[in-house]
Formats: C-alpha cells, structure tokens, sequence
C-alpha cells in the first residue's frame, strides 16, 4: 500500500529530536526526504541514524539549491520564520510546514494537545498516567522528546500532545479532542518578536475547536483566561482555589472536579513549584476526555514530577539545594521563590528578550542573590539595593557562594529564569551540575566534621 507522501521531495529544515521525527515519518509514508542542518555534521547526534534510514543529510548550513524539486518544506520548532531557508521557499512557492503540522494531518486517533508557558511537560506526562490507569493506550509526544509525526503513525488509541508556541505557530490543522492553555507570560521573545506575537501563537492551540470539543482554561491566570475564553467550543476551567460549576480546584488540600457531576479527588501535596496548579489542569483535561474520576485520582496520587523542577537534591549544614533548572522565565522562576520559603537565589543564564525586572517584586523573599552566565550583571542590576548581589564564574561558584550567606533552614534554589545555552547543552546538565555541586559540598562539610 503507498504511503500518503508517495513520491513527494521533501525538504526538513532542522536535524533536532523533531525534524528527525518528521523525516522518518515522511520516509515511511513514501517521500524522498534530505535534511539540511545548520550545524557541522559533527555536532549532530543523529547522522548516522538518518543515512541508515535512507535520509539524506547535508549539514553546515542551508542553501537554495537543497530546494530544488521540492514540494515540501517542513520545519523544526528551533526554525524562526525570518530565516533565510524559509524565506527562498516561500518565493518559490513551496509549502511550508511545522512538523506538528504533518502530525496532525497524520494522526488518526483523538488526542489531547497541551500549552502554556510553564507547566508543560508535567500536565502532559500528568494526562499520559491518567489515561494509562484508565486503560487507555495512550503515548506522550512532541515537544515532550517523542516527535508527533511519529507517533501519529503508531497504533494506539490516543496520544497526547505537548505543543510548544514555535509549533503552533507553524500549523493550521492541529484539531484536539481536548485543549489546554495552562498559562502564559513572556518568554521567547526574541524568537517572537513581541508578547503579543507570543501571545497570539498559544492561542492557535484552540483555533479549529468546535462543538462538543473541549478547551481548558486557567482560571487564576487573566491572560491566559481572556485566550481561553475565546474558544470556539465547550470551555472548562481549573483554579488552585475552591472551584464552581464547571472547574476543577481544591477544598483545602483536596482536588475537587465539578465538572458535570462532583468528584472528590483525593489530597494533592506540593511536589516543586506549580504542581497542584498542574494537577488541576491535568485532571480537567483528563475528565473531559472521558477517564474515570478514579483513575484519574490514581494516577495523580503516584504522579512524581520530572527532574529539575523543584527537586531537593541536597541537604548542607540545614540548608537545602533545590534544583528548579526548568525555571526558564521569570513567570517559573517567581513561582518557584515563592515556594521555596527564605531562599538564596542563583539566576541568569540566556534571557532570551525577556525583562527580568517583575523579580524584583520577590525580593522579600530571598537572602540573596548570586548570579552567572550571559545575564549575570541583568540579574545584578535586578536586584541592586534590595538584597545583597554576586556574580559567579561556574555554577559550582555559585553554589559555594550561596551556601555561604545562607542560614539554616534557607533553601539555596537554582531557579534560573534564563536558558541555559550559554554555558551548558541545556536545562538537565545545568541542574546536574548544581546537583553534583551540592553534594560534593556535603561530603566536604561532612568530613570537616
């Protein structure tokens, strides 16, 4: 049987975890496919994995020729739309495709689709386990680690969608069953160009929603909520604070869902910044999409929440090491200070366009503060007269000096609020560093005695 790309030339623009989904999933469906990659073919992890499948790869930067004979563009999310690549396909006339596009246009299954600024990877891993104890063969993908496209071509009965603002902007077919917009606060802005642009990007996610399709909102957040309210289809909503008709929240300490009926849901307790936020919102999507209240209440009472979002990775002289690596923003990083109590913060990294000001209004929170990579002196200035300032070299450096002007009971808490590409290969080896750092500063004060 002939695939649906059957004799199409395809041009992937990016050799990341998603441009190599989409390349496998257009080969599979019958297209001739080349790669092109800006990077040099040494600094690209998935070469020889891509010529054994019989994709071509031309690495070290693009060229108008890589467009000749093409009928199709597909872009990776790291792709800004200003790019050179994509402007000389556009005067050709080529089609020009996100690889969430070909997912949806590919996907044969209902799934759930998933956005917001922070919250992301948990919702979605969150809304996976609850459909799994339900008894639903259900798999995580997109900007979660497995590509969409890929998975679109797999045999299961739902997938759910993690949907990142460069991929929805670059789509126009995506069509969940269930949507949710966990929150939104400026981030990405110099890929954007401007919060607004960001803004109008999430607000994609629920563009072709209609009817009896469902769309979750955040009740507690008023940008997201004004995006949110704009659905065309059935909304729902969730709050950290007791919920009304239709919205799922807590009574106390308990997750409650009233929903079309009520359903008690069991006590959720903090696990890192956001995370009952996060239980809330996956426990929305997950009734909407028809899981039982008890399944759901299952999955979520095992639920642990990934690496580098408020882990305590050590415990020094009564001082904890928390590592919130994936506080990539200012709206994480507050959330984080605010959980973490009386804290010495370490921030900076790569902005990314983003002010870093509003910290400043959580200044009473926090000891100090020690700043490193790009944005070192940003974050000084940030800070500057409301609470003791210093640069370090290393993060290694910036764990020694915070546990320095820490006291017992403080909480020394990486919670960047900045990528980390300027210093690490991203957010995992940063916060494993800060880890390693931290627990190599235990051993020390521990044979000191």
């Amino acid at each position: 049987m002939s695939g649906r790309f059957e004799g199409t030339q395809a041009l992937v623009v990016g050799a990341g975890v998603a441009g190599v989904g989409a390349a496998r999933a257009l080969v599979a469906e019958g297209a001739h496919v080349l790669v092109s990659e800006i990077r040099p073919e040494a600094e690209v992890p998935s070469a020889a994995d891509l010529r054994a499948a019989r994709i071509e790869l031309r690495t070290g930067g693009h060229d108008p020729g890589d467009l000749d004979g093409v009928d199709l563009v597909v872009v990776g999310p790291g792709v800004p739309p200003a790019a050179d690549v994509i402007r000389w396909a556009g005067e050709r006339g080529v089609l020009i495709w996100g690889e969430m596009e070909l997912g949806a246009r590919l996907a044969h299954v209902p799934y759930v689709a998933i956005t917001g600024t922070n919250g992301k990877t948990t919702v979605t891993s969150m809304v996976e386990a609850c459909l799994r104890v339900a008894g639903v063969d259900a798999v995580a993908c997109g900007n979660i680690g497995r590509s969409f496209p890929e998975a679109a071509r797999e045999d299961r009965e739902a997938l759910v969608v993690e949907v990142s603002s460069f991929q929805l902007v670059t789509q126009s077919s995506l069509h969940p069953r269930v949507s949710a917009l966990l929150n939104v606060a400026p981030d990405h802005l110099d890929w954007h160009g401007t919060f607004e642009d960001y803004a109008a990007a999430k607000a994609r996610i629920h563009s072709r929603q209609t009817g009896t399709d469902v769309h979750v909102g955040n009740r507690d957040d008023p940008v997201a909520a004004s995006i949110s309210g704009q659905a065309d289809c059935a909304v729902r909503w969730f709050r950290t604070g007791v919920p009304g008709a239709g919205e799922v929240g807590f009574d106390g300490g308990e997750l409650v869902a009233r929903l079309d009926v009520e359903h008690r849901l069991g006590r959720i307790e903090e696990r890192g910044s956001g995370f009952r936020a996060d239980a809330a919102a996956a426990a929305a999507v997950a009734l909407s999409f028809g899981v039982e209240a008890a399944a759901a209440a299952a999955a979520l009472a095992g639920f642990r929440p990934g690496a580098h979002r408020g882990e305590v990775v050590a415990t020094v002289g009564g001082v904890r090491f928390v590592d919130d690596s994936k506080a990539t923003n200012v709206h994480a990083t507050a959330a984080a200070i605010e959980a973490a109590g009386d804290a010495v913060l370490i921030a900076g990294g790569r902005a990314k366009g983003a002010d870093l000001t509003p910290l400043r209004d959580h200044a009473a929170s926090l000891r100090a503060v020690v700043a490193i990579g790009e944005a070192a002196r940003e974050v000084v200035a940030v800070f500057e007269g409301a609470v003791p300032t210093s640069i370090a070299g290393s993060i290694e450096d910036a764990v020694r000096d915070a546990y320095a002007v820490a006291r017992p009971g403080d909480a020394v808490l990486l919670a960047p609020a900045c990528a980390s590409w300027d210093q690490f290969s991203g957010y995992a080896e940063r916060g494993d560093r800060f880890a390693a750092a931290a627990r190599s500063l235990r051993e020390e004060v521990a044979a000191r005695g």
